[in-house]
């Protein structure tokens, strides 16, 4: 039944999300979900207590993402972007196609090692100056930025904690790393590496086969460092560095430990925040130590505001979920997505795709978890309906750019940089591709739970 607080509420979501996706001038994205969660708690929607239950909920996830971008920016303070972009040339040996297959390992491997945004803020610009420096046509650049973005989004999915929607919604339906690991890994790296290779067939008369400006890129990116000064990680202190191959390991060895101890500590009741902060404290630490840099620039380049954007996004989701618009959902789908295993993966995967084009991602997989809690479903059929939901927050959102905050990053950097990329140019490639990786993600998910059930 639609009432005037309904009403309210929807308004105020739409107008949220709206600001979100359209940020005018540039406002960050805290600010309008802010304003809204303001909105939803003055107008009585959402409870005090609603509030410190969000506040248990978000925290957590915001300081797990907000301790692995801090890892990065440490990471950049040795040089390793700059090293990153001068061995992605070096690599390919003049051959664009291997250039293109590099790209796409080095946007897979930054997501699983820090998380779907830092991946896109560390990989974009490298791309861009690579691109830059072999003097490729426009049409030739759009193929390694395109798909890198693709990749480095989608590529959230087989571990939990290299997304801040993951984290909270794991947190909802109280599923370790390990578990969702284990269901989740396999059938999303089939679907990934699917929407690989149609990426690659689709772009293959675009690709350069031989870089003619080659050994002229190797010869500027080397001389000049990589000229990354641009980068929103890089310091301005070690523009001229090379790569500092000892602490690199220290780094490297500590970030590893992290990331394991993510899927084994929390069986011993450490909380994953605990260990993030724990971890780059220590590599602040080290850094300081041994380079004579103190904390300052990671806490100026540290995205603070994530804290803010996903503890005001949840609230106002949480006022959706109170005016019934969640009860209204399971009124629909329960039933069928009760049936059986597979309407669970295929409905709730397809809903939250579209759900998430339409209203983005983060407070799209809110929803839909939030509603599968209250489905009455046993836990076998609640834990796989969310990995659908995961499936399609992750990588059904890539239809449009307005489905994850990460590809509305990458579309701002590309602008800033004067790339012009179209929506339609966008949605051209991803409406032909995404829904084909989407199908095969679910179906991978289906075969692979009856098949370690």
């Amino acid at each position: 039944m639609i009432t005037t607080e309904s009403t309210l509420v929807f308004t105020i979501f739409l107008v949220t999300v709206l600001f979100l996706l359209w940020r005018p001038k540039g406002i960050n994205e805290c600010i309008p979900t802010a304003l809204g969660a303001l909105c939803i708690y003055f107008f009585g929607i959402v409870s005090l207590a609603d509030i410190y239950k969000i506040a248990g909920t978000v925290t957590g996830a915001s300081i797990t993402i907000i301790s692995t971008i801090v890892m990065s920016i440490v990471l950049e303070s040795v040089g390793f972007f700059r090293w990153t972009a001068f061995n992605l040339v070096e690599k390919s040996k003049g051959s664009g196609i291997r250039l293109y297959w590099n790209i796409i390992l080095l946007c897979f491997s930054m997501t699983m090692f820090f998380n779907n945004d830092g991946s896109i803020l560390i990989t974009t610009p490298i791309i861009i100056e690579i691109t830059r420096v072999l003097a490729l046509k426009p049409h030739q650049k759009f193929p390694y930025l395109c798909s890198g973005a693709i990749i480095a989004t989608a590529s959230s999915a087989p571990i939990g904690v290299s997304n801040l929607a993951n984290l909270i919604a794991l947190k909802i339906v109280n599923l370790d790393l390990v578990t969702y690991a284990k269901l989740m890994f396999v059938p999303s790296m089939m679907g990934l590496f699917v929407i690989s290779i149609l990426l690659f067939i689709y772009f293959r008369n675009d690709i350069p086969e031989r870089l003619s400006s080659y050994s002229r890129a190797c010869m500027l990116l080397y001389r000049n460092n990589i000229g990354m000064r641009d980068h929103p990680l890089s310091n301005s202190k070690n523009e001229s560095a090379s790569m500092n191959w000892s602490m690199f390991r220290v780094y490297v060895t500590v970030i590893i430990l992290v990331r394991a101890s993510f899927f084994i500590l929390p069986n011993y009741g450490i909380p994953i925040e605990w260990i993030a902060v724990l971890g780059a404290l220590i590599m602040i630490m080290i850094r300081w130590y041994s380079q004579g840099q103190g904390a300052f620039d990671v806490i100026k380049k540290t995205p603070w505001h994530i804290l803010i954007f996903a503890f005001s996004m949840y609230v106002v989701i949480y006022g959706v979920h109170n005016v019934n618009f969640t009860a209204l959902i399971i009124e629909r789908i329960k039933e069928p997505v009760s049936a059986n295993l597979f309407n669970a993966i295929f409905i709730m995967g397809t809903l939250l795709s579209v759900m998430s084009n339409l209203f983005n991602n983060l407070p799209s997989v809110m929803i839909g978890t939030l509603t599968i809690t209250q489905m009455g479903l046993d836990q076998q059929y609640l834990q796989v309906a969310y990995l659908a939901n995961i499936m399609g927050s992750d990588i059904g959102s890539l239809i449009l750019p307005s489905g994850t905050l990460a590809s509305l990053i990458w579309m701002y950097i590309l602008r800033i940089n004067k790339i012009p990329v179209t929506w339609s140019k966008y949605i051209g490639v991803t409406i032909l591709i995404i829904p084909v990786g989407l199908l095969v993600s679910l179906l991978s998910l289906y075969w692979w739970v009856l098949l370690i059930s």
